[in-house]
């Protein structure tokens, strides 16, 4: 069992000694959580996708009644979008520099690490030799992609979860991360940061930012790209969702890149949409990133100062003033 030399951790993460550990479950203090391809399933049955439920042999009746503030469609969307695009590419390894410009990777070696939302572990990829444990948790189906990639780390614990229910004792870990997760949720992003505080004391958060440094006309075409956003992102027809990404990739991204690349000698890239973000990546991981851009319903957007009013409740907020928009630290 992947967990067996692992139940002193759970024991500290949950903080319970009435743990009991089987082949296919773990109990603590009483509650079952199976566990599917090591990944410990911690969400309530309700907020099973369908096809952990067929795996589990589940039907309906034995389903919580409980309500919960969940969106099956975007579990459903990021569920899908890692499965297609499962790969830790080149590219990556310089986002999660641009990510993490604001923490020293080197005090981490003796820290229990947190990938709250992992995704498909493309970040935690990269902390597997540097920290102690790595904790990754998702509530879609993206954490069995991450099973897969970060398969030869051996100090990795997986869960499947919802952030705001999480059974984890207060500080679990040394350091939290969520990148690009929060502003997804069907609640409001900065009182979920604010629930995160008890978990750890360090924090590092990136949300979407409201394009509140740019030209006006990037918020123009941001109402333009909602409206788009809010009509497609209903269509889960898997062809159709191929052929989107494609086309957008083309005839957008790919064009407003070269712009901004032809303009950079006079010092105006900056003023093009996405090249930014965009420029010198690949096909596709701009594809990828179209398919998160677009097909999910739910899209909060937030200011710099909106994001340092959260010293209401940390000590100490620090906004990078690199791309990407907005990043920041938070510290009890």
């Amino acid at each position: 069992m992947y967990y067996a030399e692992k139940q002193e951790i759970l024991k500290d993460i949950f903080g319970s000694d009435e743990i009991s550990l089987e082949s296919e479950s773990l109990t603590v203090g009483g509650r079952s959580y199976p566990i599917v391809n090591d990944v410990i399933i911690l969400l309530d049955s309700s907020q099973y996708p369908h096809s952990l439920k067929n795996r589990l042999a589940m039907d309906s009746s034995g389903e919580s009644t409980e309500p919960q503030i969940f969106a099956e469609d975007i579990q459903h969307t990021f569920g899908q979008e890692w499965k297609l695009f499962p790969k830790i590419l080149p590219e990556h390894e310089q986002e999660f520099q641009q990510y993490f410009d604001l923490v020293d990777v080197n005090d981490l070696e003796d820290a229990r690490i947190c990938d709250l939302g992992c995704g498909s572990g493309r970040w935690s990829y990269f902390l597997t030799n540097k920290c102690r444990e790595l904790i990754l948790l998702d509530f879609s189906e993206a954490i069995f992609v991450a099973r897969q990639n970060l398969k030869d780390a051996p100090n990795v614990l997986y869960f499947m979860g919802d952030l705001n229910r999480l059974p984890f004792r207060n500080d679990f870990a040394e350091f939290l991360f969520c990148l690009g997760v929060l502003h997804h949720l069907p609640s409001d992003a900065l009182e979920a940061i604010r629930g995160l505080k008890q978990f750890a004391p360090k924090l590092m958060i990136y949300l979407y930012y409201a394009l509140d440094n740019r030209a006006f006309y990037f918020r123009l075409l941001l109402r333009l790209v909602t409206w788009l956003r809010l009509g497609v992102s209903k269509v889960r027809v898997p062809l159709f969702r191929t052929i989107f990404t494609w086309s957008i990739t083309g005839l957008v991204y790919l064009p407003l890149v070269f712009i901004g690349k032809t303009l950079r000698p006079l010092g105006l890239s900056r003023q093009i949409p996405l090249y930014e973000g965009y420029a010198g990546k690949s096909v596709g991981r701009i594809r990828q990133d179209v398919y998160d851009r677009f097909f999910t319903r739910i899209e909060q957007r937030h200011s710099r100062s909106q994001i340092m009013a959260l010293e209401d409740t940390f000590g100490t907020i620090m906004v990078s003033e690199n791309f990407p928009y907005w990043h920041f630290i938070c510290l009890r």
